[in-house]
């Protein structure tokens, strides 16, 4: 299903975009040395409800998860790259950590992921970390109406593989609206010009992600948390952006 969304639903998206950032803020702020994943996990059901939003993650069940996600936040931590679910673990110095968060704000959604460090962060990790940003940025920098798929995933894909890093095809980019995924599908490399031709008013996840040495993934015991085969450091960037005639707005810029 692809929705297009009519003007009057553009200042509900803005709301839930910035909801979406603000929490993601907030986390970030609160992650430090001994924070427990499940803590960040309630903070954020906690502002979910506060701003009388819905999780789009809690009840969550497609065919490529072990039954419902049943938390607020996805949580990644070092090897974990996607779908990271929240458990017993302490955050320590030097971990590298991305928070995944979909929330659904008055019937819109909006989606949105970040990666920093604890602590000062290896160069290594960081430079991984600004290459997703860097391919984000670049993927939204030619999303507009008349644009191509494929025009996203060529400009994603070009930032990531000249940063040395290689591109996992499975998960990537997707329509969003009044539901969390919707197509298209937007992957994280491919042939510009080719694909579904954007429309105005059309609301897209740009999520570019990668792991350090590999494009494998191994899906961890408690049959969600996608990890790199190798055991390698992963990084996660996404913003959800409104087509418009002109280029993209973000939705999810934090304040």
């Amino acid at each position: 299903m692809i929705e297009i969304l009519s003007p009057t639903h553009f200042p509900r998206a803005r709301a839930a975009g910035a909801l979406v950032a603000d929490i993601l803020q907030t986390m970030k702020s609160r992650a430090k040395v001994g924070t427990n994943l499940l803590e960040i996990d309630r903070w954020t059901r906690e502002m979910i409800e506060a701003a009388g939003a819905v999780s789009c993650y809690v009840d969550y069940a497609p065919s490529f998860g072990d039954g419902p996600f049943a938390h607020y936040i996805c949580t990644s931590v070092n090897d974990a790259v996607l779908h990271g679910k929240p458990r017993n673990q302490r955050l320590a110095e030097g971990d590298l950590v991305s928070l995944d968060l979909a929330v659904s704000l008055d019937g819109v959604v909006a989606d949105s992921a970040i990666s920093f460090t604890i602590g000062g962060g290896a160069p290594e990790d960081l430079a991984m970390i600004d290459a997703t940003q860097r391919a984000l940025a670049a993927g939204i920098a030619v999303a507009k109406a008349g644009a191509k798929v494929g025009d996203l995933a060529h400009a994603i894909g070009t930032v990531l593989k000249d940063a040395g890093y290689p591109v996992n095809l499975e998960f990537g980019g997707h329509g969003v609206g009044s539901t969390m995924h919707q197509d298209p599908h937007i992957p994280n490399d491919g042939r510009a010009g080719r694909g579904f031709k954007l429309r105005s008013g059309m609301l897209i996840a740009v999520e570019p992600w990668v792991m350090a040495d590999t494009a494998k993934l191994v899906t961890d015991e408690d049959g969600w948390t996608l990890r790199s085969a190798t055991g390698a450091r992963t990084a996660h960037s996404e913003h959800t952006i409104l087509i418009t005639d002109d280029g993209a707005e973000i939705m999810t810029l934090p304040a």
